[in-house]
């Protein structure tokens, strides 16, 4: 059984849900109402964010090069225009990129 960190009373475990309806368990204090959720639930959590916020996309020949086309939902999310430059940073995964303006 677990202990409040905050004043030694029992923790209970409980679920919830994110407003993006991922389940979760926590840990509530029967006494103070303390809650904690430890590292292993928050990385399952974050797991399941990164495949639900996945977008796919098909790269298109144009020219010599190669196009990508970045969906609307991230154009509006981050601001992306037409003709705007951006910086392509290789990483060990795939690659990164960054807006060069100043938004």
């Amino acid at each position: 059984m677990k202990k409040c960190s905050e004043c030694e009373g029992e923790m209970v475990e409980k679920t919830k849900m994110t407003p993006d309806e991922i389940s979760y368990h926590y840990y509530r204090c029967t006494s103070c109402g303390e809650e904690i959720v430890d590292m292993k639930q928050l990385d399952q959590v974050a797991d399941k964010y990164r495949v639900m916020k996945k977008y796919h996309a098909t790269l298109n020949k144009w020219g010599l090069s190669l196009g990508l086309r970045i969906p609307k939902q991230l154009v509006e999310q981050y601001k992306f225009s037409e003709k705007e430059e951006v910086v392509i940073i290789p990483e060990k995964k795939g690659i990164l990129i960054v807006s060069q303006s100043k938004k």
